[in-house]
């Protein structure tokens, strides 16, 4: 029986791959894969389980390609009642997400402007509200010092648990401030929900960025493993999630969230008209063409 005001759980139709019921005895598990330009998913029908590689170099920006594609995969996921959980990572050794790409919020008119943000809208609702058990697995293996601000950072933290490599040069926040933007309410709402209002606000107004072991600390992550430990970890903890009838867990997930999610449901073209009116004043075109400057110089 589902509470009242919650949506029943399981009631995704299955649009490919199989079933989550297995028949005893079935030893040989078959695995099916998909890719687009951005996005390579591997389902272990089996398991259930599936794995979603970012591949979009050099550092899997959230652009709109990025993310209509990442929508869609998502989506077919979502869609497929044999698939009870996925772990997201990088399929690029040195970058997990450097967050929403700057170029989509620069330079373009304000009818661009809409359609990304309504695909920032869409990605969140349906990663935020998924059935299924999500995992972050944030990885790096390179002596560079990547970064997951603003669109990277919200992505892990709107998944059920963020595992991420153990180095003190990795970093991880919603760094808006440090743009001359404001992060939305439902990315704050959603930070708050994982921190607590203090950590969140502090966070919020100095735009920080926070190193691995202080993100920790916070609880912005939930573990640090080594790098080379860090796919095995993420398995072995979905393991753990789905020993659970996926029912209990998917309605307790609901009522935690759904209060969140309806807010921005409710005022979604809202939101998206205030940022577009927002993005678009000179004055912060000014700010994101100074930011792009200053990193093409760091690059440099």
């Amino acid at each position: 029986l589902c509470p009242p005001g919650l949506p029943p759980p399981c009631s995704r139709a299955q649009t490919w791959g199989r079933s989550a019921r297995r028949l005893p005895g079935l030893l040989l598990a078959q695995s099916r894969a998909f890719s687009n330009n951005k996005i390579l998913v591997e389902l272990d029908e089996g398991s259930g389980v599936a794995t979603l590689k970012f591949k979009s170099p050099p550092v899997n920006s959230l652009s709109l390609d990025f993310l209509t594609e990442l929508n869609i995969s998502l989506e077919k996921l979502e869609n497929n009642r044999g698939c009870r959980g996925v772990i997201f990572t990088s399929a690029i050794p040195n970058v997990f997400s450097s967050g929403l790409d700057i170029t989509d919020m620069c330079g373009k008119s304000t009818e661009h402007y809409a359609e990304f943000w309504r695909a920032v809208q869409r990605m969140w609702l349906t990663l935020y509200g998924s059935n299924m058990v999500t995992i972050a697995a944030i990885n790096a293996s390179s002596s560079e010092t990547p970064s997951y601000p603003a669109g990277g950072c919200l992505f892990a933290l709107s998944c059920d648990y963020r595992i991420m490599a153990d180095n003190p040069k990795f970093f991880i926040g919603l760094n808006e401030s440090q743009l001359g933007i404001v992060a939305p309410f439902w990315f704050k709402d959603a930070f708050v929900n994982v921190v607590g209002h203090r950590i969140a606000e502090r966070s919020l107004q100095l735009g920080l960025l926070h190193p691995a072991p202080e993100a920790l600390q916070l609880g912005i992550v939930d573990e640090l493993v080594p790098e080379e430990k860090l796919q095995d970890k993420a398995a072995a903890v979905l393991a753990q999630w789905l020993a659970l009838p996926d029912h209990a867990r998917q309605l307790t997930k609901s009522m935690m969230r759904k209060s969140v999610m309806d807010r921005l449901v409710t005022h979604q073209e809202e939101d998206v008209q205030n940022f577009v009116s927002f993005i678009a004043k000179e004055s912060i075109q000014k700010s994101l063409r100074k930011y792009m400057e200053m990193m093409r110089k760091r690059k440099g």
